[in-house]
Order: C-alpha cells, then structure tokens, then sequence
C-alpha cells in the first residue's frame, strides 16, 4: 500500500501533504484506509486494546450511570455511541440495562465510519431490534430532523481524528508536511506555517511552544463539538480518551509531540511507517476540550481519570467474593479486570472522562455526585 501512498503524495501541489490529509487518507479511504480495511483492529489478534476489551463489568457499570442520569433528568432511553468499534461496550450496556430495568427499553445507535466494525457489530447486536447504525452523523440527520434527547457517547475516538502538525524553529511555527523523496520513501518536510486556522489554533487554545517543540493541532475538534452542540437538544455528552494539559504538554518528555502508531500492540515512534497498516493516534488536548465545549454552549458536569471515575460510578459493587484458587473462573477473571480499570497504575489511569450536559435541571442529584463509592452494596 506505501506505493499507493507513495503517488498519491507526488501528485499533491509540490509533492506535500498535510499531516491532517495524510492521517485522513491512509486511516479512512474507503479503498485502503486502516479502519476501513477487513481485519481486525482490536484484541489480542489486532492493533490495540480498548477498556471495553478488558472485561464486560466497564459497559455494565456504565449502564447503571446512565439509567440514573436519564431518570434524574426525565431523559428519553436513547444512547448515540459515536465509534462504536467491535461493539462490545454496547452489548455489555444493553444486557445490563435489560437486567436493571423493567419496561424500559434502551434505544442504542452507533455512528461507525468503519465497514468491518459495522459488521462487527452487527454480530453482536443485530437481534436487539432497537438497535441502529450509521456511517455518520450526517446518515442520521438524514433520517431524523428532530434534534437528539439523550446520551452521546464516545470511547477514544478524538484521539484518531486527523490533526495538522507543527514545530517552533527560530521564533517560527513551522508545519511538518509529508513528503516523498528521490527513493520514493516517506519523509516529512517542513515550511513556515501560512494556514491561518492553524496558527489562530495555537494563539487561542495551545500551550506556549519552546525553541524546537513539536505539537499536534487539532483544528477538527471546534467543528466536531458544533455539529454534537447543533444536533443534541437535550442530554449529555460523554467523552473518554487520554490527552495531556496545558502543563504536561510543557514537560521535556512531551517535546516532540503526540502522534504515534500502534501495530501489533507495539508503539512505532515514525507516523509514517506501514501506511494503511497500523493505527495513528494522538493525545488530545485536554484544556482545549473543555473550553471549545463551553464556547459552544455545553456545561461541565464532571471531568475526572476513568479509574476514579469508574469508583464513581460503583464499579467496585461488581466485585465478587471470591474462594476459587482457579485464575481462569468467572469471578477471578472479573475481579481481575476490576482491579486492571481502577488501579492507579492500570490502564484507566491514563484516560479522562468529561461529562458535559445541555438543558439539564437535576445534575446535583446525580449518584455521582451524592453517593459513596466504597459503601458496600
């Protein structure tokens, strides 16, 4: 696929290409894009792991939250999951919600660019009958013209949008360009920034940069939070993913950036290797997160790491007494995963959930915000 890339790029306006359009390219073409490809991308057989992979209890101690907020808030049972991957985060939250619930019925939607996800998930889900799919929010909005009541959802998803990429050179912002040289190898090219988007980014929302000090700019995120601010009428907006703030980006270790692949569970430092074959992925900038969704007119309820948000939302009322010296049995196998989402030094402990909501009236009744965690069930 690199030869494809390869021409693609000599055939741009001297032979560069943004970092945006090249993520863009070999992550989501609908001929070679990496997500748009037949294979696996998540699990032990894929690229990377997602807390849903880690164990069922992370979909299901979210169903109780959003049964609490959707009855404290006089909310419609709808979810719209934006990225829905393989799916099991939404199966996990549909069979809890069937438990939990009586003549309640969840409505659940995922909006799903990927093909092969689609199918995916449609493995999983395709016998609930309130379950629906799209490619995109547009796909929606073409089928309902009333705004969204309910819960919008997403799971590392900004952290694979595309993003433009700069560096400070001698008092200049310089942007980093794909190229191609005499060999026809991928290399990155750099020329002084002119795109006023990028450079506005930066003034308005970005970390001062040090002489030298690469970061990525996600100008995507202002549009993606106005269409999900057009189209929600009432509800919330839960977002999960690892980024970094304002005071991280300043660290020394973070001086050359974000942008990162994942193949075969292994990091690859250079973007720009296996084309269309591995996941790119960034940190999101936390601080812009929030002040894009307050500039659009979504209020912050909670902004938490997941492990303590996790606690929060009574994930530890999932454990499980447990005497069996099998590893492998249910319980072990659950309190293991318990333990693997809320412990400082597990996964969770580098993602951040935000809650933001919209038209809401009750949010300080929310079990979040009144309930113990650690009380026993």
């Amino acid at each position: 696929m690199k030869d494809i890339v390869v021409e693609k790029i000599k055939k741009t306006d001297k032979k560069l290409m943004t970092y945006a359009d090249y993520m863009n390219y070999v992550l989501y073409d609908p001929e070679i894009g990496y997500y748009m490809k037949d294979k696996k991308k998540l699990g032990r057989d894929g690229d990377f792991y997602t807390s849903s992979g880690v164990h069922a209890v992370f979909g299901r101690a979210f169903a109780h939250f959003f049964l609490d907020v959707i009855e404290k808030e006089g909310l419609p049972a709808t979810i719209c999951e934006f990225g829905g991957g393989d799916g099991r985060f939404a199966k996990a939250v549909l069979d809890e919600w069937e438990l939990i619930t009586q003549n309640k019925p969840l409505d659940y939607t995922i909006i799903e660019t990927s093909p092969f996800h689609r199918q995916e998930q449609s493995k999983l889900l395709s016998e609930n009958n309130r379950f629906r799919q799209f490619a995109s929010l547009e796909d929606l909005q073409k089928n309902e013209t009333n705004q969204f009541e309910g819960i919008i959802f997403s799971n590392e998803l900004l952290d694979a949008f595309p993003v433009h990429v700069v560096e400070k050179f001698e008092q200049n912002i310089l942007e980093v360009f794909v190229s191609v040289d005499e060999k026809e190898n991928l290399i990155e090219r750099k020329e002084v920034c002119t795109n006023e988007k990028i450079l506005n980014w930066l003034a308005t929302y970005g970390p001062p940069l040090i002489e030298g000090q690469r970061i990525e700019v996600p100008i995507y995120m202002n549009s993606w939070m106005k269409s999900i601010n057009s189209f929600l009428k009432r509800g919330f907006l839960i977002t999960i993913d690892y980024g970094f703030t304002k005071e991280d980006w300043a660290m020394p270790q973070r001086k050359d950036g974000s942008l990162r692949g994942y193949y075969k569970h292994q990091m690859i430092n250079n973007p720009l290797e296996n084309p269309t074959d591995m996941d790119l992925t960034t940190h999101i900038h936390l601080d812009a997160y929030e002040m894009i969704a307050n500039e659009v007119g979504l209020k912050k309820v909670v902004a938490e790491k997941q492990n303590r948000f996790l606690i929060m939302i009574g994930m530890l009322k999932f454990l499980q007494e447990n005497y069996d010296p099998n590893p492998f049995s249910k319980k072990s196998k659950l309190n293991r995963a318990i333990k693997t989402l809320i412990m400082d030094t597990g996964m969770s402990a580098a993602f951040h959930v935000f809650l933001h909501g919209k038209n809401l009236t009750n949010t300080n009744a929310y079990k979040i915000l009144t309930e113990d965690p650690y009380e026993p069930k």
